[in-house]
């Protein structure tokens, strides 16, 4: 096993103007379980193919262990990849395909027969080594081109959007499957993608990308509670975190009628008299119809059983603000209602509405 660095690692495409990756810092431990996060083209997979070997480093440095392998080839990198779309042979049986790197590389045959029973039995395959991709479901299929990583025992697993072909259910099955396995494992494992509920439920820490520049990197519950900037902020949770520009007033900001709280010394480095204020839906409450707050109007409630969610909008510096509150899903207001919202006073994060860097401490946890 060994660990990963981007030092000042730079992708500049031929042609392009600004680079598909900046600078990109960041360390990986051994064993770490590393989720590279962001939008679409904001250059998380051209840092794994930058890894793998497969995309030129124009500036800086890629280590493994303390190996620099910045201009070494794929195939001495000692990793392996899964890739979305699963690249497996056709002609070939589970067991063949989950050999054939081994049999490339010169492994013998009792060897080779000895390591895919053993990835098999690791991912329940067994029943199917002898079938052919076609006759699998796109789980099955995703299972296979794990085990042929597995197989190949290499020092970093290297996953892009493994989990994009499947339907929900079993995307949310087989990312616990795949989490367990890398923790039994130990594998060092950097995994793209780009939805934010899968890097929440499967890193051990993650690192959040915009147009090629690190957002931050931490723990999923450092970045839900502690997001360095609007983007992160309205990226990590889902339904998205609340976001909108609120007044500066003395000793805090305004939540509609209501002042909230805010710490001074966070409040004297903002730039001018407004702020942008952040509050995750489940830190906003319905307060009674004379209480202090934000007026709401009800659009609608979506029910989940024994929660709900409010979306509503309301006006605020003269532009229609949609607001996301969760509800008591038996309870509930109903869509043309209006409604005051409170936030949780230590669940508010405030922003530069300027820069969108954060001005508040961690906020209160549980």
């Amino acid at each position: 096993m060994a660990s990963v660095t981007f030092d000042n690692a730079t992708r500049l495409y031929p042609g392009g103007t600004r680079p598909a990756v900046d600078k990109l810092n960041l360390e990986i431990g051994d064993g770490e379980f590393l989720v590279l996060v962001g939008p679409s083209g904001c250059g998380k997979s051209t840092s794994l193919r930058m890894l793998a070997g497969l995309e030129e480093v124009n500036d800086g440095r890629i280590l493994i262990g303390d190996r620099d392998v910045t201009d070494v080839p794929p195939k001495d990198r000692d990793i392996a990849m899964v890739f979305q779309n699963y690249a497996l042979y056709p002609h070939m049986t589970v067991a063949e395909n989950m050999g054939f790197a081994l049999k490339i590389a010169g492994v013998g045959k009792e060897e080779r027969a000895k390591r895919v029973l053993e990835a098999a039995k690791l991912l329940d395959l067994e029943p199917f080594l002898a079938r052919k991709p076609k006759a699998l479901s796109g789980g099955q299929r995703q299972r296979v081109a794990m085990g042929r990583a597995i197989v190949r025992e290499p020092q970093v697993f290297l996953m892009d959007e493994p989990l994009s072909n499947l339907d929900a259910k079993l995307r949310v099955q087989t990312r616990t499957q795949i989490a367990s396995l890398q923790r039994r494992l130990g594998v060092t494992t950097v995994y793209v993608t780009h939805d934010q509920t899968e890097a929440l439920t499967m890193g051990d820490r993650i690192a959040v990308l915009k147009d090629g520049l690190l957002q931050q990197v931490g723990t999923p519950r450092e970045l839900y509670e502690k997001p360095n900037n609007v983007f992160v902020a309205g990226f990590i949770g889902s339904p998205a975190m609340n976001l909108f520009p609120a007044d500066l007033v003395e000793g805090g900001v305004k939540f509609g009628s209501k002042v909230v709280r805010v710490e001074a010394g966070a409040l004297s480095r903002a730039h001018g008299s407004e702020v942008t204020v952040g509050v995750r839906p489940e830190d906003i409450t319905v307060a009674p119809s004379d209480g202090e707050g934000l007026q709401v109007t009800v659009d609608l409630v979506e029910e989940l059983g024994a929660d709900g969610y409010l979306y509503g909008h309301s006006e605020i510096d003269g532009k229609r603000t949609d607001i996301v509150a969760r509800v008591d899903g038996r309870v509930h207001p109903s869509a043309g209602e209006t409604v005051t919202l409170a936030p949780a006073p230590d669940h508010v994060h405030v922003f530069d509405i300027e820069t969108g860097e954060r001005l508040t401490p961690a906020v209160a946890t549980v």
